[in-house]
């Protein structure tokens, strides 16, 4: 009898294609209900998600039958992978996936933010031909500070390299990474120095917050945040409170706290006050969480976990 894998999200169809070569039979409902994804999940000997939903206890416990629980992406929040683990079920995913899209994205935000490309370009269609206001800031000669030093991160630090900035990595978890062009420093390190905060950090207890009140007063110099990872890892409040007192000069945000678990969309309840400010602010950039998908990572992350779904 074949093993059988369940895709509950839209996935790039090679990987359906892979897992068929490896003799396993796939069945794709990306419109499945969790209850329903729940009631059939004892047929199955795989499954493969994005962020549709959270694969929790009581989901473990119907997946009698399950080997692996695949991810196509880096977190893992929407999964309960040490309950899975306890269980004996392999936790997947595909951080490789996106490392590059994320690098370029945060890169591109950042420049935009700088330049004021995106004000520039919004009053140049609008008529007003504005110069003196429009003046960047360079790049050159900056301090970047990167927290976390993981895919995203190497991948974020070793785009920086050409722009001739110094580039101070920190990571509570790795060590012995540091090059030629990047210096492993503490966190207290980053805040005394850096000009620019970039976060490439999982969502974890710890890590929730990260970027809050206290974080934002202890820092010496004003800075620019990028934040490409989870919108909890900053809180909100603590940011817009930073702009207004001039200690964050701006922020470029893929990744709101106000997001939706399955990151879709923003929750629906009436817009909160530091919300509004962050989409009304010239010193803030928004993306829609979308720094990780490129048609080229969509592609990437089929392949990543069809290699290593083949064990």
């Amino acid at each position: 009898m074949k093993k059988r894998v369940l895709i509950v999200d839209e996935l790039h169809p090679l990987l359906k294609e892979k897992l068929t070569q490896m003799h396993w039979s796939v069945d794709v409902d990306e419109t499945i209900s969790k209850e329903k994804a729940q009631a059939i999940i004892s047929d199955y000997q795989g499954i493969v998600i994005r962020s549709k939903f959270k694969i929790d206890k009581p989901f473990i416990d119907k997946a009698i039958n399950l080997h692996f629980i695949a991810r196509a992406g880096a977190g893992m929040e929407n999964i309960d992978v040490e309950y899975a683990q306890q269980k004996g079920i392999i936790c997947l995913n595909s951080p490789e996936g996106n490392r590059d899209a994320v690098a370029e994205h945060a890169i591109g935000m950042l420049l935009s933010l700088l330049n004021k490309i995106y004000t520039s370009n919004t009053e140049v269609k609008s008529g007003i031909w504005n110069r003196n206001a429009n003046w960047g800031i360079t790049l050159q000669g900056k301090t970047v500070g990167i927290i976390g030093f993981g895919n995203t991160g190497k991948a974020f630090a070793q785009r920086l390299v050409s722009f001739g900035v110094a580039i101070l990595a920190h990571d509570k978890y790795k060590s012995g990474f540091a090059t030629d062009n990047i210096h492993e420093v503490s966190l207290d390190f980053i805040k005394d120095n850096a000009d620019i905060i970039s976060l490439h950090i999982p969502l974890t207890e710890e890590t929730n917050y990260l970027i809050n009140d206290s974080f934002i007063k202890t820092t010496k110099k004003p800075f620019y945040l990028i934040n490409t990872a989870r919108g909890k890892n900053v809180h909100t409040e603590a940011l817009v409170a930073g702009i207004e007192c001039g200690k964050i000069l701006g922020a470029c945000l893929d990744v709101l706290e106000y997001e939706n678990l399955n990151f879709e969309s923003l929750s629906q309840s009436e817009i909160p006050k530091p919300l509004h400010y962050l989409l009304t602010s010239e010193k803030v950039l928004l993306t829609p969480h979308v720094a990780g998908w490129t048609h080229e990572s969509y592609r990437k992350h089929s392949e990543i976990l069809a290699e290593k779904i083949k064990y």
